[in-house]
């Protein structure tokens, strides 16, 4: 077993199942002594280091696991990773040690702490099941319990679980309990299953960026229904808004989108959603918006305005609408 793995990702429930099975991989070899550490910026590398070079008294294998959350290490972190990561191939078959991480930016995956990481372990990225992905994924778990369901029934899972895996295992679980193996039908699976997804801003966001007006209104009916607050909800709205409103001027002014896109942090999925609205609306278009987010503050702070439905979530729905049309 290779003596340095670095886990790194969002999605909890694959990042419990990528370190239990380093775990159970490393307990078969003999490491059986295992120490858990969490640390940040704050704290206090050096000890961590001279823990991690010290001798079992007993001599037993060692498994470290080292958590970090935030993942931000900080300066002197980064140096104790550094050195961590350049000595762990002369400790293969005496010690293993797991690093675990949040899912990093380009700004970190370029620091000479997780460059180190990279060139002296094994490196594993956890992928995000995006909503697109999500039915799919249903599927390959419902078949290693044997069970297997209809497209229409596996959209209507990823519904109710989106944006929470941990939940989503747990009914695919639960219909393996209830049901035996073989085809699942709809009413069996609306019978057993809780609608436990999380609605979440950032997703919003995406489904506006991506013009699935049903989606953004089954979002918007969702962070209303837990209570979300909405100046938070309006914040993620408009400020995507008026970073698209920059992107768009920018280009009718000859600018380079994509560099000014780098600098705004437009990377992956999020940049490729940006794109696909920016095509879709008219440059003027955004100007618009931008005035229609100004209104909506407004009628949060209980002001009223010529135009505008009094209900700032109803108003709220409406602008999204226009970004997703």
């Amino acid at each position: 077993m290779n003596s340095l793995h670095t886990v790194t990702g969002d999605e909890p429930l694959l990042v419990i199942e990528a370190c239990d099975a380093l775990r159970a991989a490393a307990t078969s070899e003999g490491f059986t002594e295992r120490e858990t550490v969490v640390a940040d910026a704050r704290s206090d590398w050096n000890a961590l280091l001279a823990g991690s070079q010290s001798i079992s008294l007993f001599g037993d294998k060692r498994l470290l696991e080292l958590k970090i959350p935030t993942g931000k290490p900080g300066k002197s972190g980064g140096e104790v990773i550094v050195r961590l990561a350049r000595q762990a191939p002369a400790q293969q078959g005496e010690s293993v040690t797991v690093v675990m991480l949040p899912k990093l930016d380009k700004t970190t995956r370029n620091s000479a702490w997780f460059m180190a990481l990279a060139q002296h372990g094994k490196v594993i990225e956890v992928p995000t099941i995006e909503r697109p992905m999500l039915p799919g994924w249903i599927g390959e778990r419902l078949a290693r319990q044997k069970q297997r369901a209809g497209n229409e029934v596996l959209q209507w899972l990823a519904d109710r679980v989106e944006g929470n895996l941990l939940a989503a295992h747990q009914e695919i679980l639960k219909l393996g309990l209830l049901y035996p193996e073989g085809a699942l039908t709809l009413e069996q699976v609306q019978e057993a299953v809780m609608n436990v997804a999380r609605y979440d801003v950032f997703k919003l966001r995406d489904a506006m960026l991506a013009g699935d007006a049903q989606r953004v209104v089954r979002l918007i009916d969702g962070l209303r229904a837990e209570g979300e607050a909405l100046p938070l909800v309006l914040w993620a709205v408009g400020e995507e808004i008026r970073l698209l409103a920059r992107l768009a001027q920018a280009g009718q002014q000859g600018q380079s989108v994509p560099a000014l896109m780098r600098t705004l942090r437009f990377f992956g999925t999020h940049e490729q959603l940006a794109n696909q609205a920016l095509r879709r609306m008219p440059p003027q278009a955004w100007t618009a918006a931008v005035h229609h987010a100004h209104e909506v503050d407004k009628i949060i702070k209980g002001l009223r305005v010529p135009g505008r439905l009094q209900d700032p979530w109803h108003e709220i729905t409406r602008l999204a609408l226009r970004l997703a049309a």
